[in-house]
């Protein structure tokens, strides 16, 4: 029996450990075991151990898992039904990938209101637990490419630099692009309201694009969303002064989230480790101080906390090491004293997810 146990215990640090060598990885500790030990089942940990690096038809995973397509095709389906497996169509033909922490399972075990196979109380404190450990929050969010990047409000941006702004930085360019998409639950507020910690932010606004948006339709994860719909949900979340975070991807975005610093964890890593999480937009907020009236509303809505008071001058200091460019001050300033400027140095980013996977892998040495 103790060698059952044990070859039990092998096949999940196995899994850990392939985890762990995607380019967004996985730390492996107690916790992460924890987590893993509620998500998969013992023979989909042993496919998910041996699962290639990257998306692969149903006969080269059979072919590396050692399992025949018939069983493979049933164990995969039950993964991609929790989010542990992605299966995407292309030109006619499934491809699989193993989903990483992040983006990836912890997403989607938060995107359904109730599940009936894990405690969601349960597993939100194991996760939560999991991103307080500075070693995960460095693996996660640390490499010079960034999985997100921030989308600036458009509405403030000056006309004078208006038609300089590439489609690419606009949330609503994006959204149209697209053609419409999903909406899901957002994750991280619903892991908080298991815990008492949620804001009173809207919940249904996480928004999926493109081939991300099919599968979290076809998959019960979200809702098909049109393009007005996702337009309101823009509008909306900026009047909760949410920060706009999308893929840091140049084409074929496949999402766009609604963040606030209390819940997510992406901006809390800025707030509680100094680690820029995001690639900040091209623009930074700039004060005209005979415009100031020291009304604090600014510093009260930022959600890295990037904006704080000089009480002597009475008027708000931006750090600019933590400041994402987002525009939720200047759009909140209700003395217009304060302006997004356009930034000299423009940086584009990678052209599409593979690119930005390949330089997160070679950043941190993974390949």
């Amino acid at each position: 029996m103790g060698h059952l146990v044990n070859s039990k215990e092998e096949v999940y640090h196995a899994l850990a450990r392939r985890l762990n060598k995607n380019p967004v990885g996985a730390p492996v500790n107690e916790t992460l075991m924890e987590i893993l030990h509620r998500l998969y089942t013992v023979s989909e940990a042993e496919v998910g151990s041996k699962f290639p690096l990257f998306p692969m038809t149903l006969d080269h995973v059979s072919e590396a898992v050692g399992v025949a397509g018939g069983e493979l095709k049933k164990i995969l389906d039950g993964m991609a039904d929790k989010g542990l497996v992605v299966d995407i169509d292309r030109r006619g033909e499934t491809y699989y990938m193993l989903s990483p922490m992040v983006v990836g399972f912890f997403e989607y075990t938060f995107m359904r209101v109730s599940r009936e196979d894990v405690n969601l109380r349960e597993m939100a404190e194991l996760f939560r637990t999991y991103f307080e450990y500075p070693e995960v929050r460095e693996e996660i969010f640390s490499a010079p490419t960034k999985m997100f990047k921030s989308l600036v409000y458009e509405k403030i941006i000056p006309a004078v630099v208006e038609t300089e702004v590439l489609d690419y930085e606009r949330a609503s360019e994006i959204i149209r692009q697209s053609g419409g998409g999903a909406l899901t639950v957002c994750t991280c507020r619903h892991k908080a309201g298991h815990l008492g910690t949620a804001c009173d932010a809207p919940l249904e606004v996480c928004t999926s694009l493109g081939d991300a948006a099919a599968w979290v339709i076809r998959r019960g994860f979200g809702r098909a969303a049109g393009v007005d719909e996702l337009l309101r949900v823009l509008d909306l979340t900026e009047k909760h002064g949410l920060v706009h975070l999308g893929d840091n991807v140049l084409y074929k975005p496949a999402y766009i989230c609604h963040c606030c610093g209390c819940c997510c964890g992406v901006l809390q890593t800025i707030r509680k480790s100094g680690i820029m999480s995001v690639s900040p937009s091209h623009f930074t907020p700039e004060l005209t101080v005979d415009l100031c009236e020291g009304c604090e509303v600014c510093a009260g809505r930022c959600q890295v906390q990037a904006v704080r008071m000089d009480h002597d001058l009475e008027i708000p200091v931006i750090d600019r090491d933590l400041c994402i460019g987002c525009g939720v001050c200047a759009a909140s300033c209700p003395a217009g004293a304060l302006d997004m400027v356009r930034k000299k140095e423009i940086v584009p980013p990678p052209k599409n997810k593979k690119e930005q996977l390949l330089a997160i892998a070679r950043e941190k040495g993974k390949i």
